[in-house]
């Protein structure tokens, strides 16, 4: 890639000395971000000609109209970064719609929407490093590589760090541009804390121990909560527990690893702290249950995603602005990794897209530029290095977000098969927690279904 860019910088000052000596086209104005003269781009979209506005959509009218949709899902920074996209409504002919749902509902749509072939209803959509495997295996998705090719010196793309780029890389083709990184972490109520003298926990153990104090606290519905509400929120726990417990989800030959000692001790942990902390009412709160009884002060402390922080802060949503910890996340094994995963959010473009997708690339390009994420950072984790050079990024959770993203138990496996490893554990781990299968049980029934739909699919030889 930089032997490209530097045959492509090479060709651009060439032009760009032809211009100045009047034999050539009109030299234009460079772009927020770049070290060089911007490149012409295609016929769709003209190159402004004037001086930049970091805070502006920078792209001028397309020459006929066009409407771009988008779906995401909601929390603090993707609200943001959808009202960054919508910023390109200021640009005549162009319209940008945003549509952001809950993340069961967005995929479902996706699902829906990318696998009946033909136009994709939408132009730009919001996935997760782990969607990109499924969705890219499925041909739902654009390669971005030339793309990502032509736009790499003007918008400064080797500002986002090369495990960023692998994330939304599958089979050697980039698929996506990653824009946030999300981990799951503890919050904890700093009053009670100091009432009780509870040290933050750093394990499980440490998590049930103060559960136990917590218990007789008149305020609290429930002590302590992780996201437990539905089969695929106890996957996604599980995937934390067994992996600090040293197990893994796919053996080579993509078969089930997960129906190990490891995996039957991880889930064994799990339904200690459920009966610990939680209980009958603790399994019904969904993520947003969880933000919301921090936020109010009826949970005393939760694991959950490090996206739902900025909103303990927000004093039109929270109770307790400023008096609301932030801590890694606990291991699950005291010897093992921290029980919180990687995970990274990026911008695909359909496979089949109705809108050009070199003008739907420098859309979203306008909307992670190094000014939107600078602002982004007051709400999440971002990904551009610069923006913790300019002194972005000063959030109270972010040491608690790097630690778990550093100790943690990384990004769950690539692997085209995952959804349906996903759909077998969220099937029978929910019995678990409430009694109706051991723990050893359920990762056998688990690995049994998974093993027959990925044989059937051709996964499993």
């Amino acid at each position: 890639m930089k032997k490209i860019q530097k045959v492509w910088f090479a060709l651009v000052s060439l032009l760009v000395v032809v211009s100045l000596i009047g034999c050539g086209p009109k030299a234009t104005a460079p772009v927020e971000q770049p070290t060089a003269v911007v490149v012409q781009p295609t016929a769709v979209v003209a190159q402004p000609t004037a001086t930049v506005d970091p805070t502006a959509c920078n792209l001028d009218a397309p020459s006929t109209p066009v409407v771009i949709n988008m779906i995401g899902w909601s929390f603090p920074i993707t609200d943001f970064y959808a009202s960054e996209l919508e910023k390109c409504n200021q640009v005549e002919n162009l319209t940008v719609n945003t549509q952001q749902l809950d993340s069961a509902s967005a995929h479902e749509q996706m699902r829906l929407g990318l696998g009946g072939g033909g136009k994709a209803p939408w132009a730009i959509i919001h996935n997760t490093a782990q969607d990109v495997a499924e969705f890219a295996s499925a041909g739902w998705l654009y390669p971005l590589d030339d793309l990502v090719e032509k736009y790499w010196t003007e918008y400064k793309l080797d500002d986002i760090p090369e495990a960023a780029w692998t994330a939304v890389t599958y089979e050697g083709h980039i698929y996506g541009v990653p824009w946030d990184a999300n981990t799951i972490m503890m919050f904890y109520n700093m009053d009670l804390f100091a009432k009780y003298n509870i040290t933050p926990p750093t394990t499980y153990d440490e998590v049930i121990a103060a559960c136990k104090i917590l218990k007789n606290e008149p305020s609290l519905s429930v002590p302590f909560t992780m996201n437990l509400h539905a089969g695929w929120a106890w996957e996604i726990e599980f995937f934390n527990f067994i992996g600090s417990f040293g197990g893994k989800y796919f053996n080579p030959d993509n078969t089930p690893a997960f129906n190990s000692p490891e995996g039957v001790a991880a889930l064994t942990k799990m339904k200690e702290v459920v009966d610990a902390c939680m209980g009958p009412q603790g399994l019904t709160y969904s993520i947003d249950d969880s933000e919301i009884g921090m936020e109010n002060g009826t949970i005393g402390f939760v694991n959950i995603w490090a996206s739902r922080a900025a909103n303990m802060d927000n004093p039109e949503k929270s109770n307790f602005v400023g008096r609301i910890g932030f801590a890694p996340a606990a291991a699950p094994n005291p010897a093992g990794k921290l029980g919180g995963p990687s995970y990274y959010d990026a911008y695909c473009i359909p496979a089949n897209p109705d809108v050009d997708p070199d003008l739907v690339f420098r859309v979203i390009m306008e909307a992670t530029d190094f000014q939107s994420q600078l602002e982004a950072s007051q709400l999440g984790i971002i990904v551009r290095t610069s923006v913790a050079a300019a002194g972005g990024g000063g959030s109270r959770y972010l040491g608690a977000v790097n630690e778990t993203l550093a100790k943690g138990v990384g990004a769950p496996p690539s692997n085209p098969a995952l959804p349906l490893m996903i759909a077998a554990l969220g099937n029978w781990l929910p019995l678990v927690g409430t009694g109706e299968k051991t723990p050893a049980e359920a990762l056998q029934a688990a690995a049994d279904e998974y093993l027959a739909q990925a044989t059937q699919q051709g996964f499993v030889k």
